[in-house]
């Protein structure tokens, strides 16, 4: 059974507009990660797609079967089966002995099939049999998505630093602004008027007690005299 991250990335590239072949594409890269990590092997890189295509037409991927004359007439049946099935909610369970049996043949198979060198060898080989104007016409479809999937990327990327820097600078601009100004003139009004009344009040003090020691002095001076 495929995962349920699976069925969640094929969900969103169906609601987003993109062909069958790319949806059943995520069960394949299923099969591929499974291989690489050891929890089965493959005989081929054909075979891994193979799978990974029958769990994508079992789960609904409209994926139709192969051509006439592209492959052999029993895997066209078989194709054929799964987009039954996947059309359909079955609520029986596959059988555990067959399950048990088909993994435990799959674990006997070799690893290699999942190397980037087999998956290489493997769409080489696919696209020599597809002809010089099929893979003329993928080429210009995949220009075109990239070209569509970097204008966007480069738009939303953009818009995002765009509003961001404009946000970030402002409110920096404006905070320390604010604050620098606040500190100034804070600082500035209390060492003045620090400045200020300790001078007065020392200048006062000093005055106000000198002149009351001379003229005390002089007064007493001049009683003691008469």
């Amino acid at each position: 059974m495929p995962d349920e991250r699976t069925k969640r990335r094929a969900a969103k590239d169906k609601a987003e507009g993109k062909s069958p072949s790319t949806q059943a594409g995520e069960y394949v890269r299923e099969e591929i990660e499974h291989v690489r990590e050891g929890k089965h092997g493959a005989r081929s890189s054909k075979q891994a797609i193979a799978i990974g295509l029958s769990k994508a037409r079992r789960a609904g991927v409209a994926l139709p079967p192969p051509k006439a004359g592209t492959t052999s007439e029993s895997t066209r049946q078989s194709a054929a089966r799964d987009s039954a099935r996947g059309r359909k909610e079955s609520t029986r369970k596959p059988s555990p002995r067959r399950s048990r049996a088909s993994h435990e043949a799959l674990e006997r198979e070799p690893r290699a099939a999942a190397t980037s060198t087999a998956l290489s060898r493997q769409a080489h080989a696919a696209a020599r049999s597809r002809g010089p104007a099929a893979r003329k016409a993928a080429a210009r479809k995949a220009a075109r998505t990239r070209a569509s999937q970097t204008g966007t990327a480069k738009r939303t990327g953009t818009a995002k630093r765009t509003g961001t820097a404009k946000r970030t600078g402002t409110a920096k601009r404006t905070g320390t602004a604010k604050r620098t100004g606040a500190t100034k003139r804070t600082g500035a009004t209390k060492r003045t008027g620090t400045a200020k009344r300790t001078g007065t009040a020392k200048r006062t003090g000093t005055a106000k007690r000198t002149g009351t020691a001379k003229r005390t002095g002089t007064a007493k001076r001049g009683t003691a005299k008469h």
